[in-house]
């Protein structure tokens, strides 16, 4: 009893601490802190990732990516960034300016601005709107002040009373992006545009319609394509509302009060799930990143000749110079001495980047939120501990490749078996994942090596493992359809020899069963018959469906039953053994 106590005990010290990623020895300072600094603020998860010199050496993650503690939080997950967004949005604006599609000291508003139309130039009563400038948003100086509050709320942040302004403006729930905006314009400033600094979130509001209203392109389109593609960005989306719509690989987050709901006042909601109205915040608040992805966009905009810059230095240096209201801003970035940095804070969301002077950058990112200055001050102070930890940085460098495989496609002359066929995109192998009936839910582990027919936790199978750009797949049931999907991933010197995943973009084929030739309903195997391993033995059910008396061609696996010659007690005991040991093994990962 005083032994099931023990594990019982172990068990739950793993739950509480799950981790994930490629351990660094070097860093497991990192870890610690991370860990102590979790418990310490009851944080339900969260992702980390460091970079030195350019280069990815440190991706963590801590905790769980949903409410019920059973899925760990992985590095691939997408975290809310909330008013991280400004930082991507003043990106945009200052390539505009760079390419000489903008001004920043061009008019927003009035006749030849560049939202001089009806729709908002109606609500303007209070003429000092018209002497908002580009730079005075970026730099947020344009003359609203949130913490003066406005009809009845201590505040006047429409993101905290977003069905007011739908009742006030006549306008449908949920609201949206202009119609914030036209509420602002009709309320007016608090001060002239320039004369001092108040954070604004619908300042970067209007500048994502800005974009629009230069480009002819919506404001995700166009920063996907000139902003997070050159930088190699591909784990990045504009977030929604409520759970049933989140993206593939999306954490859960842990809301901690409730408010009206966006869609219907009458009810009240937890305020990360349908209170606070996301889809109506994208340039200000919206995006979604993964750690990693983040910390990869800074790197492309940080000044430093270790990556491709996005913007020319001349461009860099006027983004990140102080504004003349407060040395503490430029635009986009809050300075700190040589150190760019930014928050974002929503219920269930904190996140912070930085960027130092001597080339390391960073990204935490939380699915749990907190209001006290403590907690952020305990929060910045982690990656500065980090750093003044670490004897020697990794040589190694863990970012997956930017390019996916592309134009994948099914290729097999009749009656053979079927083959893909694709372009290859910026790594050094690829996986080729199949599941049966349904797409793949689970998704492969960086640092995790993958062999032909071993199995992913959802069932999906592991069908190639190649450096080619073609790949035969196993003999399939003719009944069903299977989902294909190519995952391009590196693992040489450069990553430590660890293999590394793209997750985002990867492409996929529906295989139904019009498109196959009929085949045996089995998995061949590949390797012989001695070699083969209890996930094998599973593969070949879960694909195939057979029976465990179905006709097999010489070399094929076995589907689980008993095996021949033994008795069932013993069969049975050697696949709790084969599970036992497998469990083990996965702890020691």
């Amino acid at each position: 009893m005083r032994f099931l106590f023990v594990l019982l005990l172990a068990g739950l010290c793993l739950r509480s601490q799950a981790q994930s990623g490629i351990a660094a020895p070097a860093l497991a300072h990192c870890d610690a802190s991370m860990q102590q600094f979790m418990s310490r603020w009851n944080v339900l998860g969260a992702s980390v990732a460091v970079a030195k010199d350019g280069r990815l050496v440190y991706e963590r993650a801590f905790g769980f990516a949903d409410g019920e503690r059973t899925v760990p939080m992985q590095p691939y997950h997408l975290l809310r960034v909330a008013s991280i967004s400004k930082t991507v949005t003043a990106l945009a604006i200052m390539k505009l300016v760079e390419d000489g599609q903008l001004s920043l000291s061009h008019p927003v508003f009035g006749p030849g601005g560049y939202l001089s139309g009806r729709a908002y130039s109606r609500e303007i009563h209070d003429p000092r709107l018209r002497a908002i400038t580009v730079q005075h948003l970026l730099e947020h100086s344009a003359g609203w002040d949130r913490a003066i509050g406005c009809d009845g709320y201590e505040g006047c942040d429409p993101i905290d009373f977003p069905t007011h302004v739908a009742k006030v403006m006549h306008a449908p729930n949920p609201v949206g992006d202009s119609t914030i905006i036209r509420y602002m314009l009709r309320r007016g400033l608090n001060f002239a545009p320039g004369a001092r600094f108040a954070y604004c979130n619908v300042g970067y509001l209007i500048l994502g319609k800005v974009l629009e209203a230069v480009t002819r392109q919506p404001y995700e389109t166009w920063v996907r394509q000139h902003v997070l593609a050159p930088g190699g960005v591909l784990e990045a989306h504009l977030g929604h509302n409520l759970p049933a719509a989140r993206w593939e690989r999306e954490s859960s987050y842990l809301s901690r009060y409730r408010m009206r709901s966006c869609y219907n006042p009458g009810q009240q909601v937890p305020a990360a799930y349908g209170g606070i109205n996301l889809e109506a915040m994208s340039a200000h608040g919206g995006w979604l990143f993964s750690a990693r992805d983040l910390v990869r966009l800074a790197l492309a905009a940080d000044g430093f000749a270790s990556r491709p810059e996005l913007l020319a230095a001349a461009t860099l240096r006027s983004m990140t110079q102080p504004s003349a209201a407060t040395a503490r801003y430029a635009k986009g970035w809050m300075l700190d001495g040589g150190t760019w940095w930014h928050t974002g804070h929503l219920d269930g969301t904190a996140a912070l980047l930085e960027r130092t002077a001597d080339g390391y950058t960073w990204a935490i990112l939380l699915n749990t939120s907190n209001g006290s200055a403590a907690f952020w001050e305990d929060l910045k102070a982690l990656g500065w501990s980090w750093i003044a930890g670490a004897g020697a940085w990794p040589t190694h460098d863990l970012f997956a490749p930017a390019q996916n495989a592309s134009c994948l496609r099914l290729t097999a002359p009749p009656a053979a078996r079927p083959r893909l066929g694709w372009t290859p995109g910026g790594g050094t192998r690829r996986l080729v994942l199949l599941r049966a009936d349904e797409p793949s839910t689970a998704f492969p582990l960086d640092g995790t090596t993958y062999p032909v027919a071993s199995m992913l936790a959802d069932g999906t199978i592991i069908a190639a493992n190649t450096a080619d750009s073609t790949a035969e797949l196993p003999h399939l049931s003719p009944e069903r359809t299977y989902y294909a999907r190519v995952v391009e991933y590196r693992q040489d010197s450069t990553t430590g020899h660890q293999p590394v995943y793209t997750l985002e973009g990867n492409p996929s084929e529906v295989l139904p069963p019009a498109l196959r030739p009929a085949a045996p309903p089995t998995l061949l195997a590949t390797a012989r018959p001695a070699a083969r391993r209890w996930w094998q033995l599973r593969a070949s059910s879960q694909l195939a469906g057979s029976g465990p008396h179905a006709a097999r061609p010489e070399g094929a696996l076995v589907p689980e039953g008993p095996e021949p010659g033994l008795p069932v007690a013993k069969t049975r005991f050697l696949r709790v053994r084969r599970a036992w040991r497998a469990g083990v093994a996965h702890l020691g990962r």
